[in-house]
This record gives C-alpha cells, structure tokens and sequence, in this order.
C-alpha cells in the first residue's frame, strides 16, 4: 500500500498533522496508532463518573490564538472554561503560589531572609561564570537555599538519578524572576517576574483534555488504523513494518520505540540509543482535596510524588484528585490506588548534546522526507500546544 502522507501516531501532533492536511483537500494520507484509542500522552478515559487524563497533567494555554481557534473548530468555545493558573508548592509544612522566587513572602520573614541572601549570593548575581550541568546551573542562578529545599529534591523526584547527565539549555522554560523583583515582592507582598507558563488556561466543562482530541480522531474516519505499532522504519525507501509506502512520512512517535530502522548509519543509530525519558503513573485517589490549587508540587523527598492534580478544581462536578510519580520512585517506595495508569513514554530527558544528536538524526531523516514532529519526534518537553502550533506550520509547507 502505497500513500502521498505516511503519520506515525495518533497524538496531538499527528492528529493535527492530519486534519491540516485534510483540510487543505488532501486524501492521500493514513495514521498509524498502536493504541485502541487516540490521542497520545492527552488521552482521557472515564473515572469515578467523569473524565480523567490518563497521561498526565495538560491544559490548553490561551497565549496561541491560532492553535486555541484550531481545537475551537472541533470542540466550541462554549464547550471549555477559562481559568487563572493557581499552582502552588508544599514547602515548610505550608503552601505557597508558583513560582518559587516570586512567593517566598508567604514563608515567615526568618526564612524569607534566608533565601533572599541565598539569591543575593548567587553566582548570576555576582559576575560567575554560568556553568553548563543541571545542578551546577541551579545553585548558580538561584543559589544554595532554593537548590537544596527545592528545586534539586523536586527534579531528583522527577528525573531520578540522572539529574548530572541534564543539560542546561531548555531552562529557559523556567519563570524568570531576579533578586530584585523577589525583594520586591517580599516588600510588598505580591508576586513579581514572568507568569510561567499556562498562566492562563482552557479545560473542557464536561471531558478530559482528551475530548477535543477523540474529536479530531473522528473527522478522520478510516484514515487512521488503530491497534498498529510501527516495528520497522526504512527512512531511505521510506516505508513501514515493510508493507507501507509513502512519498512523505511524519514520524510523531519516540525514536527508540521503534525495534529497527533502516537507511540510518550505524553511528546515527548509535546516538538514537542515547536518547533517554522517563516513565511516570498516574494513580486516582476519591477524596477531595482541601485546596483551591489546580495543582500543587511536592519537593520532599518523603513523599513518593512529585504532583498532584485536583480534578475537583477545574472539571465542575468533578471528584478527587490524580497523582503523577516517576515510575522508579513508585516501584521502590510503593504507592496503592485502585486506579493507576502507566505511561511508558512520559517526558524526554533533555541530556547533555541531546539537541545535536536530535539535530543530525532529523536532518538525515528530513533528507529522505522524513520528518519528526512533536514532543517524541522532535524529543523536547513540548507543551501540547506548542505541539500543535508546529503541526499546523509543517502541514503548511510539506
């Protein structure tokens, strides 16, 4: 069989992919996904009597007007609710708002003395060197108080032990807040710097996340074939699992999930083995929480999660609450729920030369009209939005 347009995965990125196409009049196209349903890490399946997102925590963030109209296409405005972001952090026996640096005037003035002379120390704020590893970079810009009560036990509960293979150039997704504006804020009680992001977000009134996605997958019918995972990718004939042909293929589905590629060298393939992620559950729990937060982080190293998400708080009529934890860390610490899901394939790791590997594995592959898009074909820790966005600009072009 032989198609124009070849989709590997049916998530956001390639539903996306596929519904620009068709909209553009094109027929030639076919998605493959190895799952019964659509919709990739955003899926959402039923509950305790409502929607919950299987694969994590996910909004959709209002500051990309063309990808909020693209989903309202699918699924009306009316359909969502707006909301201002409230995430919070459980430090010090207390909650306080995120970001960090922007709300340590709600800890008690001893220990707001002790991170403000932290950050003053810091060695951003005195003419250091920036230094190129993760933990390195996190005293360095927000000194020793934040890094050791923070965000190193926090990124430990995430990333495991793998924290000194990470690199330090996707931080700039972090909130920006300096020395000075955290001294502001203590000053005046109030929050100064950047918003981080999903400020402010869409969650549907009724469904998961994973509702706008089921929607798309249903515009494309019989164009995408469930139940098929892709065993073989041949990047020079492009073709996949041997029978399928394509004059273009857009591949949205991890590198190393697939068991054998051709028309790559032995030494890009070698790179495609050092591409690393991690696994998370997510476990339902009934109760309901006594907090206003949509979701709060955990940095102690007690507790086994690192996130709770409170469905109560932005799906009306909702109950209880979800918990994300690295997968390691559940194994080897426990965590009981009657409703758990695992996610094999959760967040990247962005290592050190993670991007040139990436950046020669997709310009070998781009060369023979192969294309990875996406937070797995592209490997970043790409919001679904973002997603969304660069599958909308690719089916532009291709």
């Amino acid at each position: 069989m032989k198609v124009k347009y070849l989709i590997l995965g049916a998530g956001p990125a390639g539903l996306t992919f596929a519904n620009c196409l068709m909209r553009k009049g094109e027929n030639s196209f076919l998605v493959l996904e190895k799952e019964p349903q659509a919709g990739g890490l955003c899926k959402s399946t039923m509950v305790d009597g409502q929607e919950l997102d299987t694969g994590g925590g996910h909004f959709l963030d209002v500051r990309r007007p063309q990808v909020v109209d693209f989903l309202f296409s699918f699924m009306p405005q009316e359909e969502w609710n707006q909301f201002d972001r409230d995430s919070r952090i459980y430090i010090h026996d207390t909650y306080i708002g995120h970001p960090f640096e922007a709300n340590i005037w709600q800890l008690n003035e001893t220990l707001q003395e002790m991170y403000l002379e932290s950050i003053k120390a810091a060695g951003c704020n005195n003419h250091k060197k920036q230094p190129e590893k993760f933990t390195e970079w996190i005293y360095w810009k927000l000194g020793t108080a934040i890094a050791d009560n923070y965000m190193l036990p926090y990124n430990r509960k995430m990333y495991g032990d793998a924290l000194d293979e990470l690199g330090t150039y996707w931080l700039e997704k972090l909130p920006n807040v300096s020395y000075e504006e955290t001294l502001l804020s203590c000053k005046e009680h109030k929050a100064y710097g950047t918003q981080p992001g999903h400020a402010r977000f869409y969650y549907p009134k009724q469904y998961g996340f994973g509702e706008v996605f089921r929607r798309m997958a249903q515009e494309l019918g019989d164009r995408i074939q469930y139940n098929v995972a892709v065993e073989s990718l041949d990047i020079a004939q492009r073709k996949v699992n041997e029978t399928l042909e394509a004059d273009v293929i857009v591949t949205t589905i991890p590198w190393t999930g697939i068991k054998q590629i051709k028309g790559l060298s032995d030494a890009i393939l070698e790179k495609i083995g050092q591409l690393k992620h991690i696994e998370i559950y997510v476990d339902y729990f009934p109760e309901k929480m006594d907090s206003d937060a949509q979701w709060i982080y955990y940095p102690d190293e007690n507790i086994v999660y690192h996130r709770i998400l409170a469905r109560h708080n932005f799906l009306p009529g909702a109950k209880g609450y979800w918990t994300e934890t690295n997968a390691c860390r559940r194994e080897k610490m426990g965590l009981q729920s009657d409703t758990s899901f695992y996610n094999e394939y959760a967040y990247p790791l962005n290592t050190i030369g993670k991007n040139e590997i990436m950046q020669e594995i997709l310009e070998k592959a781009g060369q023979n009209s192969v294309y990875g898009l996406g937070r797995w074909g592209e490997w970043q820790h790409h919001n679904a939005d973002l997603v969304i966005d660069k599958a909308m600009k690719l089916a532009e072009i291709l």
